[in-house]
């Protein structure tokens, strides 16, 4: 039986953590510095923020693993440059930063390398341009092979097509628009896969492809739909995930369970035991990621 959640998540405590200049251009959630705080400041508080998460999952059975992140990556606690599979394969993707294709580094690719096996490495691609980010760019049904990408500056659609034909996987390509009227930067920004569930934004995909999306997901699964204006509350930056008793929960930010109406839950509350929810506010706020981004599934 193949499995659409873990329940191993992999996580990178941060050496160092401020707002990555590098990526500031395409990921519209991260904001500048604040002048009233140090990055000594702001460092210590997320790590804080990286503990209490971590604590969580593992009070509610969740496994994680974790590793040190290096000096010279201050994204490095979004571990989304590497896939693992059932088969005990895993796969290295195409960074647009350059400071954040350091992150994949000797050290955690020889953890990796320890219980899974390299098949695919996209590398390469980061010197011609073209740009994947694993699991931020492609939410992932693993059950049906299907794999949803918005086609950004960070989704590159030609590295897509070829990586959903090496796989065998079914693509939904389509194209979105942010709150600044560009592209969202990752297609985990707005929606996520769960065994029985998908939680979409539709209102954030151009309206050409809005139907289309709408019938791709509705195939397997019910839909929790996500209002646009939540998209600023990371409501759609979850992860599903479960525990060795194979009870499910969904993991989110504070923030985001805040922002989620009474319906939103009381239908999430049908297909999941708890959501796990944790104050992330320094991570989000300097980095424009939340949950999701801080998790990797070890398969």
């Amino acid at each position: 039986m193949i499995n659409q959640s873990s329940n191993h998540l992999f996580m990178i405590e941060p050496e160092v953590f401020y707002s990555n200049e590098q990526t500031a251009d395409s990921n519209h959630y991260q904001k500048d510095h604040d002048a009233k705080f140090t990055k000594d400041d702001v460092q210590k508080k997320a790590l804080e923020e990286f503990h209490k998460l971590k604590n969580k999952l593992e009070e509610n059975g969740i496994k994680v693993t974790s590793m040190k992140g290096i000096p010279e990556c201050p994204d490095h606690i979004f571990p989304n440059w590497f896939i693992t599979f059932e088969d005990k394969t895993f796969q290295l993707f195409s960074m647009k930063a350059e400071n954040r294709r350091l992150e994949k580094t000797k050290e955690m690719i020889e953890f990796l390398s320890m219980n899974y096996s390299l098949n695919g490495d996209l590398t390469e691609y980061e010197n011609k341009n073209l740009f994947l980010e694993a699991t931020s760019s492609m939410v992932i049904d693993r059950v049906n092979m299907i794999v949803y990408a918005a086609i950004s500056s960070r989704t590159s659609s030609e590295l897509t097509k070829k990586w959903c034909d090496d796989n065998n996987y079914e693509l939904v390509l389509f194209e979105t628009e942010s709150h600044k009227g560009d592209a969202i930067y990752h297609t985990d920004v707005f929606m996520y896969v769960g065994q029985k569930i998908i939680g979409i934004c539709f209102d954030v995909i151009l309206p050409k492809y809005r139907q289309m999306v709408k019938e791709k997901v509705s195939r397997f699964h019910d839909i929790y739909e996500i209002e646009e204006n939540q998209i600023m509350d990371f409501c759609g930056n979850s992860l599903e995930a479960r525990n060795d008793s194979n009870e499910y929960f969904l993991i989110m930010s504070s923030r985001a369970f805040n922002a989620l109406n009474d319906s939103q839950k009381e239908k999430l509350s049908k297909y999941y035991k708890k959501i796990i929810h944790s104050d992330l506010t320094t991570i989000e706020k300097y980095g424009g990621g939340s949950a999701r981004c801080m998790l990797n599934e070890l398969f």
